[in-house]
């Protein structure tokens, strides 16, 4: 099942790399091929860098080995501590120039944890989400669409689901704020035997550039000032504390002993950060926190201000 898995993953990393090559017109993606020492793993980073749309695009595949489950993966799941294990997937974060392109991630990604003598523990996780810095209801609706749509062939409920776990998931305690507009998050996924969770992962990873590439496509040559552009990094801060405060991958690779430079690529090239920002009253900049970042029902949703 590793293969099987592996050879999608490549060539999820490898269409979506393309597509988003087609998008920029100027830049193509670097490939950086590594390995971990004393045969534990290895991967393929995917880097685009000062493109004329992307900032910086990171695509990663990587296969990781170990003797003992980190501490990230046991937390929840006390079943996995003292079995050694394989881990495979692809995770992506795409920072655009424009302001009005959204950030996007996805990750899609599988685990097995073994133990002499005991039956082999498996499971899927991943999903994707999306993180605008100027909200259009038209992005946001067609953004959940596109994730009911990836997830209908799977049951009725699985949108609502797996978008609800994203929404409590993707949520800065500290901040006692959303990062973003949401998307799926699933993790521990094995109900349903190995077919029908590889067709689920497979669905979601295909579904992910069909969702954000029309998005890049309408708002990347719309006109912005230095103000989006500050407020873009501004609210980027808060990325970064996500990915480093709380995101699973980032704490599972590190504890791992991966690859930093891999790892970390998720963080976005430029950022600031502001003492007590607060964003002027009816402005756009405070749209964003009082209509796009709070948990809502896209699909049924009205536009209210299509853009």
């Amino acid at each position: 099942m590793i293969e099987q898995i592996k050879k999608y993953l490549l060539m999820l990393q490898a269409d979506i790399c393309e597509q988003l090559e087609q998008v920029d017109g100027k830049t193509e993606f670097i490939q950086d091929v590594w390995e971990r020492p004393n045969n534990t793993g290895n991967g393929l980073t995917r880097v685009l860098s000062n493109g004329a749309v992307f900032e910086q695009a990171g695509v990663n595949f990587s296969i990781v080995h170990g003797d003992d489950m980190p501490a990230s993966a046991t937390v929840l799941r006390p079943e996995l501590v003292g079995r050694r294990f394989t881990a495979l997937g692809v995770s992506l974060v795409i920072h655009p120039h424009n302001p009005y392109v959204p950030t996007s991630h996805a990750n899609v990604r599988f685990f097995i944890a073994e133990k002499e003598g005991e039956t082999p523990i498996w499971w899927f996780g991943g999903g994707f989400d999306l993180t605008p810095y100027y909200g259009f209801d038209e992005d946001a609706i067609f953004w959940h669409q596109s994730a009911k749509q990836a997830c209908d062939p799977f049951g009725e409920e699985a949108y609502s689901k797996y978008k609800k776990w994203c929404d409590d998931y993707f949520y800065l305690k500290h901040r006692g704020e959303q990062r973003g507009i949401g998307g799926l998050f699933f993790d521990d996924l094995n109900e349903g035997g190995f077919d029908e969770c590889f067709a689920f992962m497979k669905s979601i990873g295909d579904g992910y550039i069909k969702a954000y590439r029309p998005i890049v496509e309408r708002r990347k040559d719309m006109l912005y000032t230095d103000h989006e552009r500050r407020f873009q990094l501004y609210r980027r801060g808060r990325y970064v504390e996500f990915n480093l405060v709380y995101d699973r991958g980032t704490l599972f690779g590190l504890q791992t002993s991966g690859r930093s430079e891999s790892i970390l690529m998720s963080l976005p090239p430029l950022v600031r950060w502001e003492y007590r920002y607060e964003p002027d009253p009816g402005s756009e900049e405070a749209r964003l926190y009082t209509r796009f970042i709070q948990p809502q029902d896209w699909i049924n949703t009205s536009q209210e201000s299509v853009k």
